[in-house]
């Protein structure tokens, strides 16, 4: 029962990081869009939300922030990938790939160390 819970956690853990990911991608990509791309700067209104949502969603992380924040970032990594093949259009190399698989371990290695759910 406890590798059970264990997977249901890690499974609640990586959609809250990716949620959070894609928040906080959309709130940088939307001002891209405005400065590099001349688009009207009405989108800088979400992206102002988008990255309170950001925000937001890692305080409903149960880890220390520092934790939250390193884990964190393994699944903005494979997500930022993922928007470079579905936004841009590019497909992710093996290097990418090879990459994003060594993030994932490591946010792995970091959200579920024993005791990690304590500040």
């Amino acid at each position: 029962m406890t590798e059970l819970l264990r997977m249901t956690d890690l499974l609640r853990l990586t959609g809250l990081f990716t949620l959070t990911a894609v928040a906080e991608i959309v709130g940088c990509y939307l001002p891209w869009l405005v400065l590099r791309e001349g688009r009207s700067a009405w989108l800088l209104l979400p992206a102002a939300a988008a990255l309170a949502l950001f925000a937001w969603l890692l305080t409903l992380h149960p880890t220390a922030s520092g934790r939250t924040y390193a884990a964190y970032g393994g699944i903005y990594v494979v997500v930022a990938l993922l928007w470079l093949w579905r936004v841009d259009g590019l497909l992710p190399t093996r290097w990418d790939l090879a990459g994003g698989a060594l993030c994932l371990l490591g946010m792995a290695l970091i959200a579920l160390q024993p005791g990690a759910g304590r500040a």
